[in-house]
């Protein structure tokens, strides 16, 4: 897959970079600065990837498998374990480029959903106790 990217790179069908892992401050530079960013998971449930791009703004496709529309807004396409739908994230990437979706938390409201997170597991914690 890495070398039919790199070609496309070089017919100019997209930009690719290929980097070593970044720090925060580098990641959240990354993910502002994206148009949209595909999610490549085959299994999973929930994305911190996801969270992140939320409270950014940045758009995020994400595969049918797990639970990603339901923990965040974001556009979907068909990929799990049975295999990638290349006509349904054709039609994502259609409608991330055509509608620009702007789905970013807000940063009030994030900062009481962190409280009730906390709340919650503080009263789990004293109960398991």
């Amino acid at each position: 897959m890495l070398d039919e990217l790199r070609a496309m790179s070089r017919e100019g069908r997209l930009e690719l970079s290929v980097h070593d892992y970044f720090d925060d401050d580098a990641l959240w530079n990354y993910l502002i600065g994206l148009d949209v960013s595909v999610l490549l998971y085959r299994f999973g449930t929930h994305s911190g990837w996801l969270e992140a791009c939320y409270d950014l703004g940045t758009t995020v496709l994400a595969p049918s498998c797990g639970f990603y529309p339901q923990q965040r807004p974001c556009l979907t396409y068909g990929h799990d374990r049975q295999g990638l739908d290349a006509e349904s994230l054709r039609d994502a990437v259609r409608t991330a480029y055509e509608e620009r979706p702007v789905r970013r938390a807000d940063p009030v409201e994030r900062g009481a959903e962190r409280f009730r997170i906390a709340r919650a597991h503080e009263t789990l914690y004293a109960g398991l106790l």
